[in-house]
């Protein structure tokens, strides 16, 4: 079977004009080469560097924006190709969130977790990230601020964060907050 490969973001999240993030592609493979797409053109390509391959944006601008995926090539031949991961650039205009776990950040395997993410804006939309995931855990309004885990298993260790947003006539967003780490026992 063809390797599995992901892309994410690192440190996730909508990046503000001027900040820096890194594209990582990562695969379960020993040797040979990925090349970064945007919008379905080669960007670059990179030597593997143990299992992943990290591709910097600093100064972010809008040029930066859009649907990023990595193909990985061994010896000339597309073996596996990504999802497509989304890179938004937006200015932070509500306050940053605050993001707690209760019952706290290390638990029993099994236990039942609530990731809390609280911002002061009544209208506003959150996401909970978890470092090296590309998809979003959505959060819903203000109302309902937290996502649960029930079951917690190792899977579900690492590295989370939120960033919250409002619609409208346009989205805008917060900053990301601070992470926590997970640590399932």
């Amino acid at each position: 079977g063809a390797p599995t490969i992901s892309i994410f973001l690192k440190p996730p999240g909508v990046i503000p004009p001027g900040g820096s993030t890194t594209i990582c592609c990562s695969c379960q493979c020993d040797s040979g080469t990925f090349v970064l797409y945007k919008n379905g053109r080669q960007l670059r390509s990179l030597e593997l560097r143990g299992s992943r391959a990290e591709f910097s944006i600093s100064s972010a601008t809008q040029e930066d924006a859009g649907a990023y995926s990595c193909h990985y090539l061994d010896g000339g031949t597309v073996l596996a190709r990504s999802e497509t991961l989304d890179v938004i650039v937006q200015e932070f205009r509500l306050p940053k969130p605050v993001l707690s776990v209760l019952p706290g950040q290390e638990v029993a395997a099994g236990a039942y977790v609530i990731f809390r993410c609280t911002i002061a804006h009544a209208k506003a939309v959150c996401f909970l990230y978890l470092e090296g995931q590309i998809k979003t855990f959505d959060l819903l309004s203000q109302e309902q601020n937290y996502f649960n885990i029930s079951h917690v298993h190792k899977g579900n260790e690492g590295r989370y964060s939120c960033q919250c947003f409002t619609k409208g006539a346009s989205f805008k967003w917060s900053a990301v907050s601070k992470t926590l780490d997970l640590v399932v026992r």
